[in-house]
């Protein structure tokens, strides 16, 4: 497909523009889409470290960390979080505990959690899905106490006992 502006050369840039309901669509080569002022990214420079990296840096990265700073080193493998932050890869597995509360806060930021909540895998995932299962009995149990509904409250404790039977 030629680019609509110029009409010559390949379109490689495609945008789509929603406007009051309006869909409009452009396809435009790289030249015209710079022109444009399309083009927010240089795509040269789009690859998995900087991408991880930008998401590590955060306002902790440019004014220190609460616990350690950017020289501080992992005690297995000597990597910095700032060459973590430049690189988006750690070191070893003791790099998780090592910058936890950097890695906590980044996690954060990039999924709104700390904690897994994906999917759980059929064959293998019985115990996390019990687990579950009591956690949200454990939130239940706690508003029948709020609303101190006794009767409702023994009943979910009951059911907890019984789930946890099946845990051990």
């Amino acid at each position: 497909m030629n680019c609509d502006e110029c009409k010559h050369n390949l379109a490689t840039v495609h945008l789509t523009e929603m406007y009051n309901g309006q869909k409009n669509e452009m396809h435009l080569c790289a030249s015209c889409a710079a022109k444009k002022g399309a083009m927010m990214f240089d795509p040269s420079q789009f690859n998995m470290p900087n991408l991880l990296g930008g998401f590590l840096s955060g306002p902790q990265a440019v004014q220190g960390f609460a616990n350690t700073t950017p020289m501080a080193a992992c005690k297995t493998c000597g990597i910095s979080f700032l060459d973590i932050r430049n690189t988006g890869k750690l070191g070893c597995p003791d790099c998780y505990q090592a910058f936890a509360e950097e890695l906590e806060s980044s996690l954060k930021r990039i999924h709104g959690n700390s904690q897994h909540t994906g999917k759980i895998p059929l064959r293998s995932g019985e115990n996390t899905r019990v687990k579950r299962r009591i956690e949200e009995l454990k939130e239940q149990l706690q508003s029948a106490i709020m609303a101190e509904d006794y009767e409702k409250a023994a009943e979910i404790r009951d059911m907890m006992k019984e789930i946890e039977k099946k845990l051990d």
